[in-house]
């Protein structure tokens, strides 16, 4: 509006100028051009005049009838006569330019104007033949006046032409601005204006490209970042000073309410959880905190920390970490400290017990021997539970000692057969190996300790009589190896927690046959050093089978 408003005020200015101006220059242009008809008129008076003077001489003045005034004087300037003031007149012309003129030249002319410069009087001289001079005179009116004669309907003109002036310049704004109105910002370059305008709209097709550009950049940034954000289990929040939800990832927003609560969007609302509110709270205090909460069977660690900007707190900030795991080992790490003090403690207790017996002489002669292997028997087994445990944590470790190398599943499956053998006839327990020779890549003695606790295991909780069946089999890029018994089987509510460190299903039982409640974490811990899977199928009192899957 600004625009249009401005080219109609210059348009109009433009106008009103152009129409003084024009009126001035008409009107002097007349003017000059009435100066000269006078003056020809006074020429010509003048000439004719002098001719009837020569031949009559006064009585063709006497009778001369005319506007004009009309003077006759001599070289010295004494006036013969004048028609405006008879003979009568005193007054000598010597000093009169239009006079002196003549006197040199033949012909001579001025002007005078009045003192209220409203109007003007003309003089014209000629010499006649007997050095007279004859001057012919006429008062006019000055361009001032004429102005002032002329000065209403001047005024009046100038209104219509001022009028007309601004309906035209009105209309020939809009004809101007309506293509710059009508260009589309969006493809400018489609538009059909001016050509003056061909560079504007070049930098604007450029500056949309840039825009188109950056926009789509961003697009994709944002989709990114969305999609990143939404998947990843950890969760963000970002809040400004008023509590406001500014953004945040679907991880952190389940955690501020409950399942069915409203959406929350300002972290003061009162279905916010509690604990949240209160953090962000003291955040927009200036303070930093942590809280660890529960929901869903899942431990998240919530920390909130506030956004300072100039020295003012802006907002605040809540980064949420999925720390379930980490309770779950520091938990196992608890269980397992405490099963190993346990299971050390006992054997430990044992030897000491007739360690102390024989010290104090207090064991007859004859029960030595059964005490000794008593306590050999306890020792064996701590060094076995010390052995498994250095196992486990190499495995933990990835012990740097451990070199891959082709091993024959086969044959080193025929290896721990025949260790165990001698274990197996005490119960009549058949051992049988199928299948065929099947070469992977791993570590022998990982492997080996892999094998020897699964038939260990197999051959420990089976029933006297029974059977172990060792397959190896290739199919494909698969390598298999089965164990399978004839045993007591597994319950199924113990089925997924049986690869756990010290986890036992009949502890009685598996006291009896001296095991250390390793053996399955080793086997786990094994196949997952290997990139291996392990598949369990169990049914009590008919037997276990344990495939390990090396692809």
């Amino acid at each position: 509006m600004q625009m249009t408003a401005r080219i109609f005020r210059n348009m109009f200015v433009v106008g009103l100028c152009v129409l003084v101006l024009c009126t001035a220059a008409v009107s002097g242009l007349l003017y000059a051009y009435y100066d000269k008809m006078v003056l020809s008129d006074l020429e010509n008076t003048a000439e004719y005049v002098s001719r009837g003077v020569e031949t009559t001489g006064t009585d063709y003045l006497k009778g001369l009838h005319t506007d004009d005034q009309v003077t006759w004087v001599k070289a010295d300037g004494t006036v013969l006569y004048d028609s405006a003031a008879g003979a009568n007149d005193t007054k000598n012309y010597a000093d009169s330019p239009e006079i002196m003129q003549a006197l040199q030249t033949g012909t001579g002319h001025s002007e005078q104007s009045s003192d209220t410069l409203l109007n003007k009087t003309m003089y014209y001289a000629v010499r006649m033949d007997d050095g007279t001079v004859l001057r012919v005179s006429c008062t006019k009116d000055t361009v001032t006046a004429l102005l002032v004669t002329v000065l209403e309907p001047l005024l009046m003109v100038a209104a219509l032409a001022l009028i007309l002036s601004g309906a035209l310049a009105s209309r020939l704004v809009k004809r101007i601005i309506v293509p710059v109105i009508s260009l589309g910002l969006d493809h400018p370059e489609t538009c059909d204006t001016y050509q003056e305008l061909k560079p504007l709209i070049s930098r604007l097709s450029e500056q949309n490209r840039t825009i188109r550009s950056q926009m789509d950049e961003l697009g994709a940034k944002q989709r990114e970042f969305a999609a990143i954000t939404e998947n990843m289990s950890e969760g963000f929040l970002l809040a400004d000073h008023k509590a406001n939800i500014l953004s945040g990832n679907q991880s952190i927003m389940r955690l501020l309410s409950d399942e069915n609560g409203p959406e929350i969007k300002n972290l003061r609302q009162v279905d916010c959880r509690a604990e949240i509110r209160n953090a962000a709270e003291a955040a927009l205090a200036g303070r930093h905190t942590e809280l660890v909460l529960r929901q869903e069977d899942r431990d998240y660690r919530v920390i909130v920390n506030p956004v300072i900007s100039n020295g003012q707190v802006a907002g605040a900030v809540a980064i949420m970490m999925d720390i379930t795991e980490q309770e779950q080992r520091e938990v196992l790490r608890q269980e397992f400290t405490a099963n190993v003090s346990h299971e050390l403690k006992t054997p430990l207790t044992s030897i000491s017990g007739f360690a102390e017996l024989m010290k104090e002489g207090l064991v007859q002669p004859d029960k030595i021997r059964e005490f000794s292997g008593v306590i050999y028997s306890e020792s064996r087994r701590l060094i076995n539970l010390v052995d498994d445990i250095i196992e486990l944590s190499k495995l933990d470790e990835d012990s740097p000692e451990f070199e891959f190398e082709k091993v024959d599943l086969y044959d080193l499956s025929d290896d721990v057969l025949q260790n165990l053998r001698s274990l197996a006839q005490k119960r009549q327990i058949s051992l049988h190996l199928e299948g065929e020779h099947a070469n992977i890549s791993g570590v022998w003695q990982i492997l080996d300790e892999m094998v020897y606790n699964l038939c260990d295991n197999a051959i420990k909780y089976n029933k006297d009589g029974g059977e172990v069946v060792v397959m190896v089999k290739k199919t494909g890029e698969q390598t298999r190896l089965t164990v399978t018994d004839t045993g007591i089987g597994i319950p199924y509510a113990c089925q997924d927690r049986v690869f756990e460190r010290f986890y036992r299903v009949d502890k009685s039982h598996s006291q009896m046959i001296g095991g250390t409640g390793l053996g399955l974490s080793i086997v786990k811990h094994g196949a997952q050093f290997h990139n291996a899977r392990i598949e369990l199928h169990s049914e009590p009192d008919k037997g276990t089978t344990i495939t390990l899957i090396f692809e």
